[in-house]
């Protein structure tokens, strides 16, 4: 081969062999793309719905399975916080945090975060339980709308002690900040009746699991309860409360809301000291 065409030669095979590796890599790098971004939507999703980091300015770059973080938080804990949910994600080998840590740094908060819309979707989701296990209220007839931990009560009971019972379960929930009760009391026999037949039909046939099962929930979702520290139990529509609180008062709201639970006949509360 002459040195011209020799010249020609090898240049070319390198070309084409850079080529072979690189169409190689390409090839390889959607499925790893694929991966990195499903890592970095997991830690973010999980800073979001954090209260300790969702109002921080947190970015997330996830590059075969190192997580880099960079942002801004008030406090080393945040910062050693966003290191630990980063490495908890399946896959995540190493993590490169480059958060700076500023005493004097100020979220800005000019829309709503994605977790303080989950946070609200929950206490909706929380209060339209809690009214549809009363035995006093028609879950049926009131929307529960949040924002920002403010919730708003719209719809029709039957009676004011009725309406004022709504408002009572929707403020005793974790997270609510104010409540703003519009039921209307509304006494049209169709929506007497309907919750009238709905609790006769759900009494007559309620086991003690699912009454057990609902006060317990109600107990937990209480902001000021604490529900953990209360054993529950249920027979023949009979629920016995037993644990130690902390105040009397505590002691006689825990036992108004088993008491308002559907298929419950009475409460025993001796066994529940404070």
């Amino acid at each position: 081969m002459n040195k011209p065409l020799q010249k020609l030669f090898i240049p070319s095979i390198a070309l084409l062999a850079s080529m072979t590796i690189s169409s190689f890599i390409m090839a390889a790098t959607p499925e790893q793309e694929i991966t990195n971004a499903r890592q970095e939507s997991q830690i973010w999703t999980t800073y979001a719905l954090s209260p300790y980091l969702r109002a921080n300015d947190i970015k997330v770059s996830v590059v075969d399975g190192k997580a880099t973080l960079t942002g801004t938080v008030e406090e080393a804990v945040n910062k050693d916080l966003a290191t630990a949910i980063a490495m908890g994600v399946n896959g995540i080998k190493d993590v490169d945090n480059k958060i700076d840590v500023r005493a004097d740094y100020q979220p800005t908060k000019s829309e709503r975060r994605y977790g303080d819309q989950m946070d609200d979707l929950a206490i909706s989701s929380t209060i339209k339980s809690k009214l549809l296990w009363s035995k006093y209220t028609n879950s049926q007839s009131i929307k529960v709308n949040t924002l920002d931990g403010k919730v708003t009560l719209e719809g029709n009971v039957e009676t004011e002690e009725a309406k004022k019972l709504a408002g009572r379960l929707a403020k005793d929930t974790r997270g609510v900040r104010a409540v703003e009760n519009k039921l209307v009391i509304n006494k049209t026999p169709g929506i007497t009746g309907m919750a009238k037949a709905s609790t006769k039909e759900v009494g007559d046939v309620i086991s003690d699991s699912w009454i057990t099962t609902k006060v317990k929930s109600t107990l937990l979702y209480s902001s000021n309860v604490k529900g953990s520290d209360i054993e529950v139990t249920t027979n023949a529509g009979v629920v016995t409360l037993s644990g130690k609180l902390d105040t009397g008062v505590e002691r006689a709201l825990a036992v108004e809301l088993a008491e308002n639970v559907r298929g419950v006949k009475s409460v025993q509360a001796k066994t529940l000291t404070n």
